[in-house]
């Protein structure tokens, strides 16, 4: 259940983001509102990851898949795109994330 929890963080934080852009800088309202909820989502729920799962471990995975997740969200609604060293490092920290999940020992399954 844990790993719903973070799941939900790493979707509302996915969100946040994304609709940060909107925001211009916190000069529009309704995208800052909406922003700094889904923030406020997303932390709740990465607390209560870090009552079951490490810090460090919580934060990779948070951050690593997010850092996906945002790109390919700026891809499909900024048609931001990435150059190759931008998706080698993304690559290199999905390798980070799998080797963290399959033979850390500070991870609980």
């Amino acid at each position: 259940m844990v790993y719903l929890y973070l799941l939900a963080a790493i979707i509302a934080e996915v969100a946040a983001t994304t609709v940060l852009k909107a925001s211009h800088g916190f000069t529009v309202l309704v995208p800052t509102v909406v922003s700094l909820c889904l923030y406020g989502v997303s932390f709740y729920f990465l607390s209560v990851c870090m009552t079951q799962i490490p810090t460090g471990v919580v934060y990779a995975i948070w951050s690593g898949v997010g850092i996906i997740l945002i790109s390919a969200a700026a891809y499909f609604v900024y048609k931001q795109s990435l150059d190759l060293p931008a998706i080698l490092g993304i690559g290199l920290i999905i390798a980070g994330v799998v080797v963290i999940q399959l033979f850390s020992k500070t991870v609980t399954h």
